[in-house]
């Protein structure tokens, strides 16, 4: 298994911004995707956005337009940048990616929105 590392969590008031990093050993030589996924409290765990190594995207309904997944594949890194950030994106945000390694999961960032 990979062992992803995440950055770029915390506290942020309603209608903030905050941008999630996840990075890949540089050993890694090939990510197919790299997903953000998030579990509330008291929810399920949600897929929110995930990158191919072309670099398309899809995302979740309640991110769309403010939510935004980058990656730069020189780094073996993925981007979240998340704007208009609501109380409902408070959550523990995972990134997970399918890798020439095999598959990697990362620890887990708080992101808490909250005035």
């Amino acid at each position: 298994q990979v062992h992803l590392v995440e950055s770029g969590g915390g506290l942020v008031q309603p209608g903030g911004s905050l941008r999630l990093s996840c990075a890949a050993p540089e050993s890694v030589a090939f990510i197919y995707f790299m997903n953000w996924y998030r579990q509330g409290p008291g929810k399920q765990r949600e897929l929110v956005a995930v990158i191919y190594s072309g670099g398309s995207t899809n995302y979740a309904d309640s991110v769309k337009g403010r939510f935004t997944i980058s990656r730069d594949n020189a780094k073996n890194t993925v981007y979240l940048q998340m704007n208009s950030l609501k109380p409902e994106d408070t959550a523990v945000y995972y990134c997970n990616a399918e890798t020439s390694q095999g598959l990697g999961w990362g620890q887990g960032t708080q992101v808490t929105v909250s005035s």
